[in-house]
């Protein structure tokens, strides 16, 4: 007896999905598949070729390189399942974010929370679009994890600040448009003497030295405040309160340094494959050392455990109003598994993971072991390890210290 076939009523949500698709399928260049954001290398941002500048500007037209954003500032306005429905739509096409930066991963979300509408409407709208760069004034030579410690002082002159002082490790500051900074504008308090600044990075008096890193590369630099005019316009929330918004803006910081940032985001090349290009395989078509075999089989599951974690944090986290101090624990666990994965490559690929330059040595190798070494930073920046635990032990935990 034959039956009837039923065809699933369609949803608002199988709507979107066809969107997306469509506007993929007009706006993404095949061309581009495989590459990433020009705009965001750690080296330095590179020069945009048409198709890339052509990509950009389509994503940053419907908002959806931040696409969860308010719409009236510039975002997507999209829900979860929404912005969802996009990354798998864009990891189906093999097309990348064109729009990133620290202007989205940590600055744009701490501002559409503590800013003022007038600073909303001024600053997120070119995030949105992709079309400025922010850098992070916070650590000091003397204020590194006791970033309350810092030292750069805005003396009050009315309706401007005069900022002298000195930041280290600025990433990116050397091609930053935009600094949001920590500064002391009471010093007879620690935490609460502290200010939060928006700065012109081009404003006299501004000064930066790039610092060269074991890796050879060049992503950081000291940065000189020297007699810096800023309105008073720019000062985000109250004096005082920049203890509470910079804390809330490293949280954005930590859960996307870990990888948390995309519940999408894959690790590369699958190290099994690295493995059996370097080590070769059994009979059975497995990599051929059983030892180094489970320790990638270990690794890969606890890569997924950590991604599940990830998106499962996230979706809690937004269902809350934001992130939380749980950002600490996925950028303790992320950052390690960052670290592991590098040095496996490197142990697999023996003596060619060594290479530095000249012949010999692919482009992959060369690069493998610059993020190697780049990649020891990642337990150190945007809040040490240890630090991290002691957020955790406290704010988690509830441990206290006890005198």
């Amino acid at each position: 007896m034959a039956t009837l076939a039923t065809e699933r009523p369609t949803t608002e949500l199988d709507d979107f999905r066809e969107e997306v698709r469509t506007f993929l399928a007009e706006n993404f260049p095949p061309s581009l598949k495989g590459k990433d954001n020009a705009m965001s290398a750690v080296e330095g941002p590179t020069q945009e070729t048409p198709e890339q500048a052509a990509w950009r500007k389509a994503m940053g037209a419907k908002g959806w390189g931040v696409p969860t954003w308010p719409k009236q500032y510039g975002g997507g306005g999209l829900n979860r399942e929404q912005a969802k429905v996009l990354a798998e739509e864009m990891a189906r096409a093999g097309a990348w974010n064109p729009i990133g930066g620290m202007g989205v991963m940590m600055f744009g979300p701490t501002l559409l929370e503590y800013g003022s509408e007038a600073q909303k409407q001024e600053h997120i709208p070119p995030i949105a679009r992709g079309e400025i760069r922010w850098c992070q004034g916070y650590s000091e030579p003397n204020a590194g994890s006791d970033l309350a410690n810092l030292q750069t002082f805005a003396e009050d002159r009315g309706d401007h600040y005069l900022v002298n002082g000195q930041k280290t490790w600025t990433s990116g500051g050397q091609w930053a448009d935009k600094c949001f900074c920590l500064v002391r504008t009471d010093k007879t308090q620690k935490q609460g003497g502290i200010t939060f600044l928006l700065m012109d990075m081009d404003a006299p008096g501004v000064e930066v030295k790039p610092i060269r890193m074991i890796s050879g590369m060049s992503p950081f630099c000291e940065t000189f405040f020297t007699d810096v005019k800023v309105p008073k316009e720019n000062r985000v929330g109250e004096e005082g309160q920049g203890w509470t918004i910079g804390k809330r803006l490293l949280q954005h910081e930590r859960t996307n340094l870990s990888g948390g940032g995309s519940a999408f985001r894959t690790a590369g090349v699958s190290l099994a494959d690295i493995a059996k290009k370097y080590v070769g395989v059994d009979e059975q078509g497995r990599v051929a050392d059983p030892d180094l075999r489970a320790r990638i089989a270990k690794w890969e599951m606890d890569w997924r455990v950590f991604q599940l974690t990830a998106m499962r944090v996230m979706a809690e986290s937004k269902a809350v109003g934001g992130v939380s101090e749980v950002s600490s624990i996925l950028k303790t666990v992320g950052t390690k598994l960052g670290q592991e994965r590098a040095e496996l490559t490197i142990e697999i690929q023996g003596l060619q993971g060594l290479g530095w330059e000249g012949e010999g040595f692919s482009e992959a190798e060369l690069t493998g072991v610059r993020a190697w070494l780049f990649g020891k930073a990642t337990t150190i920046y945007g809040g040490s390890t240890e630090v991290q635990n002691n957020v955790i032990a406290k704010r988690i935990l509830g441990m206290l210290d006890h005198q």
